[in-house]
């Protein structure tokens, strides 16, 4: 009987849904994607946190589609990797660590970006913002990998403010980063980098000829991962003065960086409106990873209430907060809790634009497009977090059955690292009224018509993780001694290892060949060891691709006497 009710409903949805469809049959939707940088998993507050409150992202969230389980690489390479290709990272060989700026590889030259596909269907692609797929030669950038445009920076990160990144522990010089397309630009010295991009993305979207050619715009922000260890938490006076409250100036901070974010998400929300071309618009918004709590970059980032943080196995590093909008979708203002994975975007994303994709792409990632559109689980998702044999570590996800065998940094993010404290955003007293009055909740409410009214607070108590209660037979993970298995249904938080009573069943041994098998094909890791040409100081301090440049001749110095500034720059640098 339950499963006759579930295909009446099914079936009313298309037949619903069919109406529009026909509506917008010939027309590709536009594709918006917003990633946040090193945002923490309870830093939105649709997740049920006041510490400080993002109105136009849970507007965007409450109007259209929460993807309650969204799952990412746990740090900035892998992720952007697995968006761009949907393949998992030991697929691509991005699965350890990520490229630091002084390291000569990338995203190998015979993977097919998001990009490419897109623009071969007709779609105009740009990127504004975070790149971090290699850089050491020109034709690992993002213009030669299938983007029509490109304005933002190709490392790691950058100051908010002069566009410079600063090597850790080396002796190079301090480069400027940042381009317009293949063109070095200083034009945006001076100049908060969330709102360069912001106005970029509105500049673009405001100049851009919808009727002629769909837009793909990925706004790949900075926010809110920290700069440059000198002066790592950086926002405008007037945004942190909202932010008096919080005593830790780090948090405030902090708050204000994700503060100037989520007004990037109202502000290009807006610009879509005004050219009317949010309601063929989808919009996406995620994080590329979980928040740094501790350790390096850390920036008081919350995951509560979830274990661990950003490079580590735990859910508190792989578990992204993550919205979705389209006035496609057959039901607006909902949690779906299908078990999505990074990689699973881009399949989506051009079963909605109609795209076929050839098989030899040969994709880890799933088309869960009908099941988004239509609002039921499709499949019981496995998800191969990572194989790392360099640390070692696994974490590896089928159904509800989660594996961890060993982990990262030594385990010491390992633990639950957040918690809620009582420092709440006064506009948290009248939460409701705050995101009824954004001009998001009004351009998407006025979309949806005389649909049922949304339930923002039954929304929001969806979206919020509760921690099962602590039993006294609990059995504590300790990855660097064993295998940790956990029921993510039962025990979202991780704080239960059930491997002792579940190790007899046939489904581990099943599981555990399986992760061999998957740890058999992986491609071998990319990373290369630091070239100390890269030095921005033979580039007119710049960050650009070295290797390029130096078989072009454009270093001003006799090639052995660089070798021998380098080589005595690096003997002083180590004592």
């Amino acid at each position: 009987m339950q499963t006759l009710v579930l295909l009446l409903a099914l079936i009313l949805a298309l037949t619903l849904a069919a109406g529009q469809d026909d509506e917008d049959e010939g027309r590709k939707p536009h594709i918006i994607i917003i990633m946040a940088d090193d945002l923490g998993f309870d830093d939105v507050s649709f997740r049920g946190s006041n510490r400080f409150l993002t109105p136009n992202i849970d507007a965007l969230a409450y109007n259209g589609v929460i993807i309650n389980d969204l799952y990412t690489p746990a740090m900035c390479t892998p992720s952007r990797a697995a968006l761009l290709t949907g393949k998992y990272p030991i697929n691509t060989g991005m699965q350890q660590y990520v490229i630091v700026n002084d390291q000569p590889w990338g995203l190998p030259l015979n993977e097919t970006t998001m990009a490419q596909i897109f623009r071969s269907s007709g779609y105009r692609t740009n990127l504004l913002g975070k790149w971090h797929l290699g850089m050491f030669q020109r034709n690992y950038t993002p213009t030669e990998r299938g983007f029509d445009h490109h304005l933002g920076y190709l490392g790691a990160y950058v100051d908010y403010y002069d566009q410079t990144y600063q090597q850790n522990g080396k002796p190079y010089a301090r480069g400027h980063d940042f381009r317009n397309d293949l063109k070095v630009s200083r034009d945006q010295v001076g100049h908060y980098v969330t709102d360069v991009l912001t106005d970029a993305a509105v500049e673009l979207i405001t100049t851009h000829n919808a009727s002629a050619q769909p837009l793909f715009l990925l706004l790949s922000h900075l926010a809110p991962h920290a700069a440059n260890t000198d002066d790592p938490m950086q926002a405008p006076m007037e945004e942190l003065a909202q932010f008096e409250y919080l005593t830790n100036i780090t948090e405030r901070y902090y708050a204000a960086m994700v503060s100037r974010l989520d007004k990037s998400v109202g502000r290009v929300i807006d610009a879509l409106a005004q050219q009317q071309m949010l309601e063929h618009s989808i919009v996406l918004f995620l994080s590329d990873n979980g928040g740094p709590t501790l350790g390096e970059h850390s920036t008081t980032a919350s995951n509560y209430p979830l274990r661990g943080q950003k490079h580590s196995p735990w859910e508190g590093g792989i578990r992204s907060s993550a919205a979705i909008w389209s006035k496609r979708f057959s039901r607006l203002g909902r949690v779906w809790r299908q078990r999505f994975y990074i990689g699973d975007v881009l399949p989506t994303l051009a079963a909605a634009a109609g795209i076929q994709l050839n098989s030899s792409l040969q994709l880890d990632g799933l088309n869960l497009w009908p099941a988004l559109m239509y609002d039921y689980d499709a499949v019981e998702r496995e998800i191969v977090h990572n194989i790392d044999n360099s640390v070692p570590y696994v974490s590896y996800v089928h159904g509800r059955w989660k594996f961890v065998n060993g982990t990262t940094s030594g385990g010491q993010y390992d633990g639950w690292l957040s918690v809620r404290h009582n420092q709440s955003d006064p506009r948290a007293d009248h939460y409701e009224e705050v995101i009824r009055n954004t001009s998001v909740w009004q351009q998407l409410q006025e979309l949806r018509g005389n649909l049922a009214s949304i339930n923002i607070s039954s929304m929001r108590e969806e979206a919020t993780v509760k921690c099962r209660e602590p039993q006294p037979d609990d059995v504590p993970c300790l990855p660097l001694e064993g295998l940790c298995v956990f029921d993510m249904d039962e025990d979202p938080c991780e704080q239960n290892n059930i491997y002792e009573k579940m190790r007899d069943g046939r489904f581990i041994t099943e599981y555990l060949q399986r992760i061999e098998e998957f740890n058999r094909k992986a491609r071998p890791p990319g990373n290369k060891p630091a070239d100390p040409q890269c030095d921005p100081r033979y580039y007119n301090n710049e960050w650009t691709w070295w290797q390029d440049e130096r078989n072009a001749g454009v270093s001003r110095l006799p090639m052995y006497f660089e070798y021998f500034l380098v080589t005595l720059m690096w003997i002083w640098w180590s004592y």
